[in-house]
C-alpha cells in the first residue's frame, strides 16, 4: 500500500459572532454618513484586511482618492452658501451622495458575502485552528481499532500438554516397610494372651484339686 502523506490544509479564518459582525458594521456606517462620505475610507479598508483581495485593495485607493478630491472641493467652494452657484451645489451633493452609497453598499454586500462562504461560526470553547491530519497509515490503524471489539477477560485455564516420549516415565514409589512400632505391639499381645491362659489354666487345676 502506498502511502501518500495527506494534502496540507489551508489555513481558515474564524468567523466573529453575530453579535460582533453587526457592532462594527453599525459602527462603521454611522461613521461614514455622518462624515458624509469622508471617512468611508474606514469601511473599505476592513473590507480590504478581512477578505484579502486585491480588487478591494484598489477600491480601497479609489475611495481614499474620491475623499480626498471631495475634501479639496468642499475647502475651495466660498463659506458663504449664497456665493456658490448651484451647480457646485448639486455637484458636491451628487458626490457625496453617490459616495456614501457606493462605500455603505459595497462594504455590507461584500462583507456579508465573506463571512457566508466561511459557514456557521465555531462554537464556544472551541479551537479556531483543526489538528493537523493524521498519515494515511495512522488513520487506517486508529479506525481499526475503533471497530475492533474489546476483548472479554477470561481466567487463565491450564493447558494440557501432551506427554513427551523423550523423558522417562516416573517410577511408583515403593511401599515403605511397616514400622517396627507394630511388631512390638503384636509381641505384646501374644505374652498378654499366653499370661492370660496360663491364669486360666491355673485357676483351673486349683479347682480341680
Amino acid at each position: 500500500m502506498h502511502g501518500y502523506g495527506p494534502m496540507p490544509q489551508q489555513p481558515t479564518t474564524s468567523r466573529p459572532s453575530p453579535a460582533t459582525l453587526t457592532t462594527v458594521r453599525v459602527i462603521l456606517v454611522a461613521l461614514t454618513v455622518l462624515s458624509c462620505g469622508l471617512l468611508g475610507w474606514a469601511a473599505m479598508l476592513r473590507l480590504a484586511i478581512v477578505t484579502r483581495r486585491p480588487r478591494d485593495w484598489f477600491l480601497l485607493v479609489v475611495v481614499i482618492a474620491l475623499n480626498i478630491g471631495l475634501f479639496a472641493f468642499i475647502m475651495a467652494t466660498p463659506d458663504d452658501p449664497d456665493e456658490m452657484s448651484d451647480a457646485a451645489a448639486l455637484f458636491m451633493m451628487l458626490w457625496i451622495l453617490g459616495l456614501l452609497a457606493g462605500v455603505i453598499t459595497y462594504y455590507l454586500y461584500a462583507e456579508i458575502r465573506h463571512y457566508n462562504t466561511l459557514g456557521a461560526p465555531a462554537p464556544y470553547g472551541a479551537s479556531a485552528h483543526p489538528a493537523p491530519p493524521l498519515p494515511y497509515q495512522q488513520q487506517h490503524l486508529a479506525q481499526h481499532q475503533q471497530h475492533q471489539p474489546q476483548p472479554q477477560q477470561h481466567q487463565p485455564q491450564q493447558q494440557h500438554q501432551p506427554p513427551n516420549p523423550y523423558t522417562a516415565p516416573a517410577t511408583p514409589p515403593t511401599p515403605k516397610p511397616a514400622p517396627q512400632r507394630l511388631d512390638q505391639v503384636r509381641a505384646e499381645l501374644d505374652e498378654l494372651s499366653d499370661y492370660l491362659r496360663q491364669e486360666n489354666k491355673d485357676s483351673r487345676d486349683g479347682e480341680g484339686r
